[in-house]
């Protein structure tokens, strides 16, 4: 079939899908309706650059399935933004939410940009007109938006306030991640992190390992990757390496994971916090460690690294890190090392979005206490029914994860059927 949809991150999300839907034995006359986008809009997002110039940005937005409930996914503004990355990002968001128990399908947005370069006013323009031009596609029972790599708090908050003056009236549940001044709910910004975090844990307690005995290795120190080393440090685990896009740190002997929040906080990375502690981010994911966290960017863990890795658990905190061909050579290592599939290991993002969507609708706010433990139950639930399909079906983790939250939507389309 003839697509728009190409490029190696569209490819590993296909790759993936058809893999599973062998294992679910799902028929080939029924799989394009499954994988490919219900609908995908693109955009030209003009605006006045502080130089008295316009510029011309490419906008995206990718809805995979309507079949469950509205959409839901993050924007992302970032250099490597196109269509083909957009509509893998929406496919795996609905294996994710379908695996949570979410009532949505999967939607991913963005602009092809390099934020870095935008002034604060820029960013605010950028923000407004993108969400302006997605008026007409998106919706709090279409399509909700949330905060991805590129955008953030404040992202969200515009995006809020240009659909509300377009509506006339303030509609916090159009977008999640906001504020909590905003609508925004207690425990959104560290759901991601602190999610990754108790499923480690929870991993750590199934392989009979003690946190205090354990350590870690953390690539991507961004909401995510600071959050999660947190929580690990927070109850005990070593953190002995840490990179981000500007800085790669290591000792043996544990980093000071405060310090490295706090240098990242007032100056936007981990650039210039130690040159001592300097060290070859290739090299990273191949240090002898407990816990690998990769938790940057796609496609990081290829077939060679995988064969070099020398940890006990993998935990992917970020969409895709490890290629189908890293794929098979763990599958090869599955006594060895104990996956934690993207899908489930980076929910507690899109679990705290539902919860802060729930809330918007009823008008009706839950204290930070609850929404942790709310989010800590459908955690645990999810991560069961994995062990549960792997120990029933003898298969890899991600197979069972994804069999799962295919076979759901799967189910849900066929009781739906095809209209008209």
């Amino acid at each position: 079939m003839s697509s728009i949809y190409t490029g190696p991150v569209f490819e590993m999300a296909r790759s993936q899908f058809h893999s599973v839907a062998d294992f679910l034995e799902i028929p080939e006359g029924q799989r394009d309706r499954l994988l490919y986008p219900k609908r995908a809009i693109t955009i030209s997002v003009p605006i006045n650059m502080d130089n008295g110039e316009m510029a011309v940005f490419q906008g995206y937005r990718v809805q995979h399935h309507l079949t469950l409930g509205p959409t839901k996914g993050g924007t992302r503004f970032a250099p490597t933004v196109d269509i083909g990355e957009v509509s893998a990002l929406a496919i795996w968001m609905s294996w994710k939410c379908a695996l949570a128990g979410l009532p949505y399908g999967g939607a991913k947005g963005g602009v092809t940009v390099d934020v870095h370069t935008l002034s604060r006013r820029e960013l605010e323009s950028l923000s407004r007109r993108y969400m302006q031009e997605m008026i007409p596609f998106v919706g709090p029972h279409v399509d909700v938006m949330a905060p991805d790599m590129g955008t953030n708090e404040q992202v969200m908050a515009w995006f809020m306030d240009t659909y509300s003056m377009y509506q006339g009236r303030t509609v916090n549940e159009i977008v999640t991640g906001k504020p909590v001044s905003s609508g925004g709910t207690e425990g959104r910004r560290e759901a991601t992190g602190l999610g990754v975090a108790h499923l480690i844990f929870r991993s750590l307690e199934r392989l009979q390992l003690a946190a205090a005995d354990s350590t870690a290795i953390i690539q991507g120190f961004g909401n995510v990757g600071s959050f999660a080393a947190i929580e690990l440090a927070r109850q005990g685990v070593k953190i002995i390496g840490v990179s981000d896009h500007t800085s790669c740190l290591f000792d043996r002997r544990g980093l000071d994971v405060n310090a490295m929040v706090d240098h990242a906080a007032r100056n936007g990375s981990l650039r210039g916090f130690s040159t001592e502690l300097a060290f070859d981010p290739s090299q990273l994911l191949v240090q002898p460690c407990d816990i690998l966290v990769p938790a940057a960017v796609e496609r990081v863990i290829d077939a060679e690294i995988a064969a070099k890795l020398d940890c006990r658990i993998l935990a992917e905190a970020a969409n895709g890190p490890t290629t189908p061909e890293a794929d098979e050579v763990l599958n090869q290592r599955r006594s060895e090392i104990f996956v934690i599939p993207d899908i489930l290991c980076n929910s507690g993002g899109v679990i705290v979005s539902y919860f802060e969507w729930v809330q918007d609708l009823q008008q009706l706010f839950w204290h930070k206490t609850e929404v942790i433990e709310r989010l800590k139950g459908l955690l645990d639930n999810a991560f069961m029914r994995v062990m549960e399909r792997v120990e029933k079906d003898n298969i890899p983790h991600r197979t069972a994860a994804m069999a799962i939250g295919v076979d759901k939507v799967a189910k849900a389309k066929a009781t739906r059927g095809l209209f008209p």
